[in-house]
C-alpha cells in the first residue's frame, strides 16, 4: 500500500469576481447619491433651527430654493413666480398630497420666502415645508 507523504495544499480562492462586484456596487451607489443630491447642493445657506430634521423623501417632492437676492430656483433653473405657480398647480392636480420643500437662504429677506410660501398655498399645497439646518 502506497501512501503520499503530505497532503497537497494547492487550494486557492479566486477573489477577482468579488472585487469586481464590490467596485460595481461602489459605482452604483456613488452615481445614485450624486443624482439624488443635485437639488440640495445649490449654494443656499440655510438658517439654523433647534428642531431641524431631514425630510423623508416622498412622492417626487418639489424642492424650491430661494436665493439671497430672492430668485426662485427649481430643478437648477431660475423660474418666475407665475411659472412656479403653474408648475405647483399641475403637480397638485396630479397628486393632491404633493410635498413641497422651500429652502430659503438665510441672507434673503423673509418676504421672499413668504412670497414662495404664499404661491404654494395658493396653488393648493396643504403643508409646504421650510428647510433649516440643526444648530451645531
Amino acid at each position: 500500500m502506497i501512501r503520499s507523504a503530505a497532503p497537497s495544499s494547492d487550494t486557492a480562492i479566486e477573489i477577482t469576481p468579488m472585487i469586481d462586484m464590490v467596485f460595481l456596487l461602489l459605482i452604483f451607489f456613488l452615481v445614485a447619491t450624486t443624482f439624488h443630491q443635485t437639488e440640495r447642493e445649490l449654494q443656499i445657506a440655510l438658517p439654523h433651527a433647534a428642531s431641524a430634521a431631514p425630510i423623508s423623501v416622498a412622492l417626487r417632492e418639489i424642492v424650491i430654493n430661494v436665493g439671497p437676492d430672492g430668485e426662485i430656483i427649481v430643478a437648477g433653473e431660475e423660474m418666475p413666480p407665475e411659472a412656479l405657480r403653474s408648475l405647483i398647480e399641475e403637480a397638485v392636480a396630479a397628486n393632491p398630497e404633493q410635498k413641497v420643500s422651500v429652502r430659503g437662504d438665510r441672507a434673503t429677506p423673509y418676504a421672499n420666502v413668504v412670497r414662495v410660501l404664499d404661491l404654494c398655498k395658493g396653488a393648493g399645497v396643504q403643508q409646504p415645508f421650510l428647510d433649516t439646518v440643526p444648530n451645531s
